[in-house]
């Protein structure tokens, strides 16, 4: 049967423990915290720590947004993990996801439309709740950007960080809340201007690829900038009157948190006050496709949500792909508190033919090896038919 509305009951968010300040990255690359913040907002990022990976910052975020709904982790239907930087090419990271929160009856797959992927997982997990074809489905955004930065290179390393935040998406039989409107594009003109050249089968890994550099994110700022303010503004608007709304009617803006002078930039376009708009790009960098799922865990948590709100979350990023989603907000706040002493202890098997180094990049290790415990890292079981061991990561509350 169909359902009435497909509702967020959930919500949760991750962010590692390991700070990484202008100041430090001002050792690495010629720039200074006074450039960067008047060039982004940004003050620090997170990176994750070597037993840290994208499918364990997902499934901590994953669990604290089922510990807010109240939902079990077996009457999941699916997961979608919406991210760049995944574990491994293939298999996908939610399959990763899948056995740590321990959801034995959903399906899982990844959605790769980089800092816009929350918001198509988002609409794609609507369809799938209001075609009646399941009932609770799992979106995460999730990135370790740290490991695919080029730490020469201070127009893209200062701009990015690690985390993830997680939404569940519900069946209701009432006809009002959730998704009202939305807008998804991708303009294949700036396929190489946010791109990772190397590592595909277009340019798999050599000797070559790895003395040009082409294993790190690439980017064009300049034109990124031009191209984001236009387009997060224009995909807002368009969502906004799908909805039957417009932007006076919106309660509290939630965008991408690439840089705060487009986030002002767009919001003045949408006649937005920045008191409403949630900003945290000062403290997180850019997340890519968990940007938005971050913000809006926090915003929640502080009290800037309240049921009857509409919102708005909007995003930009490589391919150009862009994407806006109107939501009429529905849950108690109040029950944020239900993730309070969630469990952060992360269990994937290991794989039993392979070994895993500290995927820290080594510029980036001396600046937390004074002040963190070592942990283990995943091993090969030994032999092959042994028992796999598992890989455990424990998560700290942000």
């Amino acid at each position: 049967m169909q359902p009435g509305s497909a509702r967020i009951t959930g919500w949760g968010l991750y962010a590692p423990d390991r700070v990484l300040t202008n100041d430090d990255l001002s050792t690495l690359v010629d720039t200074s915290d006074e450039w960067i913040q008047s060039r982004t907002g940004i003050r620090e990022r997170r990176v994750a720590a070597p037993w840290e990976s994208t499918a364990t910052l997902a499934s901590v975020a994953a669990r604290r947004a089922l510990a807010v709904a109240g939902v079990d982790p077996a009457d999941v239907d699916m997961i979608l993990v919406a991210t760049i930087t995944p574990d491994y090419q293939f298999p996908a990271t939610a399959t990763l996801v899948k056995e740590a929160i321990g959801c034995a009856n959903a399906a899982a797959m990844d959605v790769g439309a980089a800092c816009s992927g929350f918001v198509y997982a988002l609409t794609s997990a609507h369809a799938y709740v209001m075609s009646g074809m399941y009932r609770n489905v799992l979106v995460i955004g999730a990135e370790a950007l740290s490991r695919v930065l080029d730490f020469t290179d201070r127009n893209t390393c200062v701009l990015f960080g690690d985390g993830a935040g997680a939404v569940l998406l519900s069946a209701s039989e009432e006809p009002t809340g959730g998704l009202r409107g939305f807008e998804l594009t991708v303009d294949p003109a700036g396929a190489y201007k946010i791109w990772l050249p190397a590592g595909g089968n277009r340019n798999p890994a050599t000797p070559d690829t790895m003395d040009r550099r082409g294993h790190f994110l690439r980017m064009d700022g300049r034109e990124t900038y031009r191209y984001a303010t236009r387009t997060l503004a224009r995909s807002a608007l368009k969502a906004i009157e799908r909805a039957g709304l417009t932007p006076d009617d919106i309660t509290l803006f939630v965008p991408h948190q690439a840089n705060i002078r487009i986030i002002e930039s767009v919001a003045k376009q949408l006649g937005l006050s920045m008191d409403r708009v949630y900003v945290n790009v000062d403290r997180y960098g850019n997340t890519s496709a968990a940007s938005v799922p971050i913000a809006l865990a926090e915003a929640v948590e502080r009290g800037r949500v309240q049921p009857g709100d509409h919102l708005v979350f909007v995003a930009f990023g490589a391919g150009y792909t862009s994407g806006a989603a109107v939501v009429e907000w529905t849950a108690d706040p109040a029950l944020s508190s239900r993730a309070n002493g969630t469990d952060r202890d992360v269990s994937i098997h290991a794989p039993d033919d392979w070994t895993s180094d500290d995927p820290t990049q080594p510029v980036l290790r001396p600046f937390f090896a004074d002040h963190e415990t070592a942990r283990p890292l995943p091993v090969a079981a030994e032999p092959a038919d042994a028992p796999q061991q598992p890989v455990v990561a424990e998560g700290v509350a942000p």
